[in-house]
């Protein structure tokens, strides 16, 4: 019995041992990564410029095709407060994304909404005149933002192109959202746009207008095209109402057309016709025309070339029936 006993003892202690918890295993949750840990503890602190050089660490490539940006300037102008910071001028503040490599500590327009994009363009280019009414422009009401356009690190010789203005530049960028005014201008009629001697912001604000479809005003708030076509312009004592009130593409197709004189339709009649018909209706449906007596005929060849006398169809000075 007495040797027994300490063999009991010793069997008792080795069981003790086996069960009790060693003293460096802790009951805690799992640590997270470093990655993880690193990122919680850069959100705790406020968010701090880190400089262009810490962004160009990492981003080298971009930073290169930088120098060549018209944005570039605000590292040396210390008039908006970014010098030695341009990249955060977009982005914002870089010292939490530099810390955790996280695309969520960063602004980024490729994860803003349109809107979002269009506001961050504007805290610097609103004062500028052709971009006043960008947020109610067509291109923002259908959520094309300025970045589908315009990039903001001018990387590539194509966007450099459009960058800089280039005609060609300029009409490939618009093309590829409009292909169907792109496909009017293959027609045997045209504005000379695809040669290169004009681009399509000859004629449209992509910003901003007061016209419908983004057109450029000419002389305070006449329609572009008297910018080159001047002599269509008047004033006149005997006004087309088209020209004066309405637009000259009541009439005009300005991107390609069948017609030598680039109208709407192949002849001349059948526009014309379509406000002088001749055709009498209850008011207020009457048309041009339809005011008795009719003195044209239209079943005789004679009548089915209107600018045989009415060659003053922009505007006379001499005769009301803008005839010759």
């Amino acid at each position: 019995m007495r040797f027994r006993l300490p063999l009991l003892t010793t069997a008792l202690l080795a069981v003790a041992l086996t069960a009790a918890p060693r003293q460096d295993q802790k009951a805690a949750p799992q640590k997270p990564d470093d990655k993880a840990a690193a990122k919680q503890d850069a959100k705790a602190v406020k968010k701090e410029f880190a400089g262009s050089e810490t962004c160009a660490a990492c981003h080298e490539d971009i930073s290169t095709g930088f120098k060549k940006n018209p944005h570039s300037a605000l590292e040396t102008n210390k008039k908006r407060g970014f010098d030695g910071k341009a990249c955060e001028g977009c982005h914002g503040p870089g010292s939490v994304h530099a810390e955790t490599n996280s695309a969520e500590d960063i602004r980024s327009p490729k994860r803003m909404r349109a809107a979002e994009i269009d506001t961050m363009c504007l805290s610097c280019h609103k004062n500028q005149p052709t971009h006043v009414g960008r947020l109610q422009s067509s291109h923002a009401r259908n959520a094309v933002p300025c970045t589908s356009c315009h990039n903001m690190h001018r990387e590539g010789e194509e966007s450099s192109e459009f960058q800089l203005k280039r005609t060609a530049g300029v009409n490939k960028a618009c093309a590829s959202c409009h292909p169907d005014v792109w496909a009017a201008f293959q027609k045997p009629n045209r504005h000379k746009l695809p040669e290169g001697a004009m681009s399509c912001t000859s004629c449209h604000n992509p910003h901003a207008s007061f016209m419908n479809r983004n057109l450029r005003l000419s002389g305070g708030n006449e329609p572009g095209c008297f910018a080159c076509h001047g002599e269509k312009r008047g004033p006149f004592v005997f006004e087309h109402a088209p020209s004066r009130n309405e637009s000259c593409a009541t009439c005009h197709e300005p991107h390609g057309s069948t017609n030598p004189r680039m109208l709407k339709r192949a002849e001349i009649a059948p526009l014309c016709l379509e406000c002088h018909s001749n055709i009498q209706a209850a008011p207020p449906a009457t048309t041009v025309g339809g005011i008795p007596p009719a003195i044209h005929d239209l079943r005789s060849p004679r009548y089915r070339n209107c600018t045989i006398c009415h060659q003053k169809i922009h505007g006379s000075n001499a005769n009301g029936a803008l005839l010759r």
